[in-house]
């Protein structure tokens, strides 16, 4: 047990001095950028087709995440055909702009840090970096209170069969009991925090 604590805080360490610089981005000028998004993400319950589960909620999602992973769909490290389509033509500026303008859009309990003070066992590596109530701590990872509980399920499993890669989570997924990933998954969604993105 040992060994695997001392591994999750190496891990750890090594992610916070390897995070990408982030710009701020210009929400006023990503709104029309990023009002396409909105015909997926702004639409309650919309699905994914194959898997089917719910496209994320991005409403007081992290800036700094949503600028990583489209730039991760745009050169190609992230893999989602229509989230590929969207993110390659768009240039650093226009992401950064984008990701503000999402993060901007609803997630009032993202913002005030969250109001929960519940907890749950299996869910205390998580919140070393996803934050204690789900709210991220580093504006590089996702906030996942409020999330889509089959999203974060897909997420889950998608990162301990290897479709889905990321050094710390696939690491961090790999060491998931398979009876605590649909736990988890309901614990994150049932937080306050993340909303569908609507438009104005």
């Amino acid at each position: 047990m040992k060994i695997v604590a001392s591994a999750t805080m190496l891990l750890l360490t090594a992610a916070l001095f390897t995070q990408p610089a982030l710009a701020a981005g210009d929400a006023a000028a990503g709104k029309d950028i990023g009002y396409t998004c909105l015909g997926c993400h702004g639409i309650e319950g919309y699905r994914n087709a194959y898997p089917s589960y719910r496209v994320p909620k991005l409403g007081g999602q992290k800036a700094g995440y949503l600028e990583i992973a489209l730039k991760g769909y745009r050169d190609g490290t992230r893999k989602h055909p229509t989230m590929v389509a969207q993110a390659t033509s768009l240039t650093d500026q226009q992401i950064e702009d984008v990701a503000a303008y999402l993060a901007s859009v609803g997630g009032e309990t993202v913002a005030e840090g969250g109001t929960q003070g519940a907890s749950f066992d299996k869910a205390a590596t998580c919140t070393a970096c996803h934050g204690q109530n789900g709210i991220s701590v580093n504006a590089a990872w996702p906030t996942l209170a409020g999330q889509h509980q089959d999203y974060l399920f897909n997420a889950l499993k998608q990162y301990r069969d290897g479709t889905r890669t990321d050094p710390i989570m696939s690491a961090q997924a790999g060491l998931i009991a398979e009876e605590d990933v649909a736990k988890l998954a309901l614990y994150f969604s049932r937080l306050k925090g993340l909303e569908t993105t609507k438009p104005d």
